[in-house]
């Protein structure tokens, strides 16, 4: 089983994981923004009961495996655009409208289970931790226990393929006499058929011999008593 400190020191291993978004709400509820799909800093921050400052210092620290998994900073008309859905939805007056800024990070689930993978003083990220890494090892027991099942289930494969194929040979042996007889009467016709061909090529003759004879016999020709 991998401990958790591999988890946090190995990026190849928390891709592998990075698939398993279910494991946050196993953990905690997760509240998204107006869209349904984003969190900002201080949401990621409030479901990992951590400061806003730490969530920033690791986005600092691994902001490339982070946006490969999903971050995203929005600016100019993006943001105005998120900012408004994130006040209609929340039925705020345009006196409450946040204060100007040029961007803003959101981070969709993936990356929060990400963040989740990498944040070390939170025990809401530890808990995550060990329940996604729990899941894994029932993943792999479940696998390493089915596996004498998926040979079984090859072998009875197998063994169908060998029976059909004992089958099909009896058939072939059965059907020998019999395409030994058609072999010899079709090779009857085709002797048959070359008598005829040579029948045909002796009466073409005989026919063109006497269309050549009849040819050279005009009217009142004295070989023909005309």
């Amino acid at each position: 089983m991998y401990s958790e400190s591999v988890l946090i020191e190995s990026r190849s291993l928390r891709s592998g994981m990075g698939h398993k978004v279910e494991v946050l709400d196993k953990v905690k509820a997760l509240a998204l923004s107006a869209d349904g799909i984003h969190a900002t800093t201080r949401d990621v921050a409030e479901y990992f009961e951590v400061g806003d400052q730490a969530v920033y210092n690791l986005l600092s620290r691994h902001r490339e495996e982070l946006e490969s998994n999903g971050l995203r900073v929005l600016r100019g008309a993006e943001l105005r655009e998120y900012l408004k859905l994130k006040l209609s939805v929340t039925s705020e007056t345009a006196e409450s409208y946040p204060q100007r800024r040029p961007h803003l990070a959101v981070y969709t689930r993936r990356t929060v289970l990400n963040v989740a993978m990498l944040l070390r003083d939170s025990d809401v990220a530890r808990r995550v931790r060990a329940y996604l890494l729990d899941v894994e090892e029932r993943g792999r027991t479940t696998a390493a226990a089915g596996e004498p099942e998926r040979v079984a289930e090859l072998d009875r494969r197998v063994t169908d393929v060998e029976s059909s194929v004992t089958r099909i040979g009896s058939v072939l042996q059965e059907l020998g006499p019999v395409i030994g007889r058609m072999s010899v009467r079709l090779e009857r016709m085709d002797r048959r058929m070359e008598e005829m061909d040579r029948r045909l090529v002796n009466t073409e003759r005989v026919v063109c011999a006497m269309s050549q004879r009849m040819a050279r016999c005009g009217p009142g020709c004295e070989r023909c008593g005309e």
